[in-house]
């Protein structure tokens, strides 16, 4: 298995796609990487060389933040929006969405599931 960045990368895929398994590589930025190292795109992970394998690790260094790195930056973000308490940041730490979307109805994925609701029991009509 080729191992970048910390991440195995699935054999039979083509490179182009098994780069976007890392955290913070998307299919364009895959696209880019391996036009820079100079692999063609429809190569399977399985069939690229020892040299090639170094090639498209020394760009995604070169690129920038990708893996541990950017999870921490954005870990980061998060907490400096929380600390300086900023609305965003007021959001997070309330585990509501975070970019304006309607929240009295939907939202189930971010507010968890729903609490129930404890009635009184109605009385019976007495005779």
């Amino acid at each position: 298995m080729a191992r970048v960045a910390g991440v195995d990368l699935p054999r039979t895929k083509r490179v182009e796609v098994a780069l976007t398994y890392i955290y913070g590589i998307g299919p364009t930025r895959a696209k880019r990487i391996i036009e820079k190292a100079g692999i063609k795109p429809e190569v399977r992970v399985k069939d690229l060389s020892e040299e090639e394998g170094a090639r498209i690790a020394k760009v995604i260094d070169s690129e920038g933040n990708v893996e541990g790195d950017l999870r921490k930056e954005v870990a980061m973000n998060i907490k400096r929006l929380m600390e300086i308490g900023s609305y965003r940041g007021m959001r997070h730490r309330r585990n509501l969405p975070v970019r304006g979307q309607r929240t009295h109805t939907n939202a189930r994925t971010r507010k968890g599931p729903r609490r129930a609701l404890i009635r009184p029991k109605a009385a019976s009509p007495s005779k």
